[in-house]
């Protein structure tokens, strides 16, 4: 654990990447451009309702209050500790590096970085952001189910998507039940099964590697499940309130702007848009970017009786979730990582003081 943190306080900009910002952008412009030259045709911007353009603004609400629940859960974890402006700044920078790196990777280290430069040591930050990421995973369990069911009544994953779009769907349900449930099972009940489960799986060849990152994550998590154990269910309770708020403001991000533009079916884009969300998870790409795009104009483009919308949608979309984010979020990634340079290099002003006021 020791080496790991030596290694996030003395590189923050590892997760800063500059390339990685590059590609997430690009891939996103390409493919919206290239859904835009798909679907749009001359003279469809006469055909938008003013009357329905403010729901444009309200999008942009559901976004901060998005932005805020998150804040509010971290805030919640620190038993507050963390103030509000702090609170921010983690989720900030949290969901910029997450928007600049694959989506299996995330931004849970930046996370623990920005909680250690709010003042909290090494062990306590990562333990909030392991449970944080926990109650992420009870809301995924959560969902799965009600896909299942709704499935049964709607068209939940369009039939465009074909065998291998429903197969991909069925091993997301699968995966991320199971990991669900071994996080859930571990945490409340054993938490020794982790240990005992991670290192099974870490003795397959293609896993051996990662040995030593995975372990020490492991060891952080089932020191503090032992902790979360003495808590009172309350606690669990709200926290969970608050990142399931979070997670609904973001699901009904994309139903807010397809209605902003053309009437469509309400219950059933809530429906993908919960399903596309889901398949988020396992976009490889930074940040999804080009995944994310297409799986809007799939999931969502066959509820819009206007074709030529399907790009407005995906643009309107993709702006007020990811750009405005990556703004905010690079001020304040920028901000903790000038304050660790600042840091580093009072750090070693001092040293050489008391180094040349030492007798020689």
């Amino acid at each position: 654990m020791s080496k790991k943190k030596d290694q996030i306080q003395e590189d923050p900009q590892r997760y800063f990447s500059k390339k990685y910002l590059f590609i997430s952008i690009a891939l996103s412009l390409a493919t919206m451009a290239f859904v835009i030259w798909l679907t749009y045709t001359p003279g469809v911007l006469k055909h938008l309702k003013a009357k329905r353009l403010p729901g444009l603004i309200i999008a942009i609400v559901v976004s901060f209050m998005r932005l805020g629940f998150s804040a509010a859960k971290i805030r919640y974890l620190s038993e507050k500790a963390l103030g509000w402006m702090a609170s921010f700044r983690v989720m900030l920078s949290w969901d910029f590096t997450s928007s600049i790196t694959p989506s299996v990777v995330g931004g849970a280290p930046m996370g623990t970085y920005a909680m250690t430069q709010e003042g909290f040591n090494f062990g306590q930050s990562t333990a909030i952001i392991l449970y944080s990421l926990l109650l992420d995973q009870l809301w995924f369990a959560m969902a799965v189910p009600i896909l299942l069911i709704s499935g049964i009544f709607f068209e939940v994953i369009p039939n465009n998507t074909g065998f291998v779009g429903h197969a991909s769907m069925a091993l997301l349900y699968i995966g991320l039940l199971s990991y669900a449930g071994l996080l859930s099972y571990g945490v409340f009940k054993n938490p020794n099964a982790i240990r005992k489960v991670v290192n099974w799986l870490l003795k397959l060849p293609f896993l051996r590697r990662w040995n030593n990152t995975i372990g020490d994550e492991v060891d952080n998590l089932v020191e503090y499940a032992h902790e979360l154990r003495k808590k009172p269910k309350s606690f669990l309770f709200k926290a969970f309130f608050l990142s399931t708020m979070s997670w609904l403001c973001r699901i009904a991000l994309p139903t807010i702007v397809v209605l902003s533009l053309l009437p469509a079916d309400v219950i059933l884009s809530v429906l993908r848009s919960l399903a596309m969300n889901l398949a988020f998870l396992i976009m490889p790409t930074p940040g999804g970017s080009g995944g994310v795009e297409g799986l809007f104009a799939i999931f969502q483009g066959p509820l819009m009786d206007r074709k030529a919308f399907i790009g407005l949608a995906v643009f309107a979309w993709r702006v007020i979730s990811y750009y405005i984010s990556i703004g905010m979020g690079m001020m304040a990634t920028t901000w903790y990582i000038n304050r660790s340079v600042v840091d580093t290099l009072s750090d070693e002003a001092a040293e050489e003081k008391l180094e040349s006021d030492l007798p020689s």
